[in-house]
């Protein structure tokens, strides 16, 4: 499907001309859902639960996740934005008292509580979900969130997607590129015929690597100088898709 760079979308300068595409690849947290919205308020409460009321280990969890306690947001720079499950048990890990440092279960607890989570997300996701979908593209996500965890947050539009895949679904992490690969072999397209969209470097070095054309959208922590140079395209959310496919407004 060719893509109609017209009207507004011609304003954005740095676009990167985009091939015919048949499907987009969606990062989940900082794209399908606004990432300080949804992970700001629950990293405060999972700190508070993990310190036990231990203020000195609370400030160190903080630090080592990324976390800015003052304004209960998550600095640019946290390791626990891009960061797998696993990734992030283990930072918290070193932190715990000695009989709670196991990596494997502090991954599980932190799972679990995680999909208690209520995502936000930038825009109303099914009217947009189904409109590109009804224009004919298939529909995938690629998380380094748990795929349960995943297929928890994503519940009222799951039947949307064709495809979800999380770290441990067996095709590796970004910003490797086999979840990319997978679901481009699940399409039964070429990856050059994907669009991957996310929020980090994580997600656009990972649909290079792929062979995909990448869309940035700043609805995560990462600026737009961050992402451009890897970026065919930036947008602010994913609710400017429709506009950059061309779609005829509703």
């Amino acid at each position: 499907m060719a893509l109609d760079m017209s009207g507004d979308e011609q304003a954005m300068t740095t676009d990167r001309p985009l091939p015919a595409l048949g499907a987009i690849l969606f990062d989940k947290d900082g794209t399908l859902f606004d990432f300080q919205a949804t992970w700001s308020p629950w990293a405060a409460t999972m700190l508070g639960s993990l310190a036990d009321g231990d203020q000195g280990r609370q400030r160190a969890i903080a630090r080592a996740i990324g976390f800015d306690q003052a304004n209960a947001r998550f600095f640019p720079e946290s390791p626990a934005i891009a960061g797998t499950g696993r990734e992030v048990a283990m930072l918290i890990a070193p932190h715990m008292p000695p009989g709670q440092r196991d990596v494997t279960a502090l991954e599980a607890a932190i799972a679990r509580a995680a999909e208690a989570v209520v995502p936000v997300p930038p825009v109303p996701l099914r009217p947009l979900l189904t409109r590109l979908s009804a224009a004919g593209y298939r529909l995938g996500v690629a998380t380094n969130d748990h795929e349960a965890v995943a297929r928890s947050h994503l519940a009222e539009v799951l039947d949307l997607f064709s495809f979800v895949a999380g770290f441990d679904s067996g095709f590796g992490a970004k910003p490797e590129a086999g979840m990319l690969t997978a679901f481009a072999s699940a399409c039964g397209l070429a990856p050059a015929q994907v669009l991957m969209v996310g929020d980090s470097t994580h997600d656009l070095i990972a649909g290079r690597a792929a062979g995909m054309a990448t869309l940035a959208v700043l609805t995560g922590v990462a600026g737009a100088d961050d992402l451009a140079p890897l970026a065919d395209v930036v947008r602010p959310d994913i609710g400017h898709i429709p506009a950059l496919f061309g779609l005829a407004a509703d």
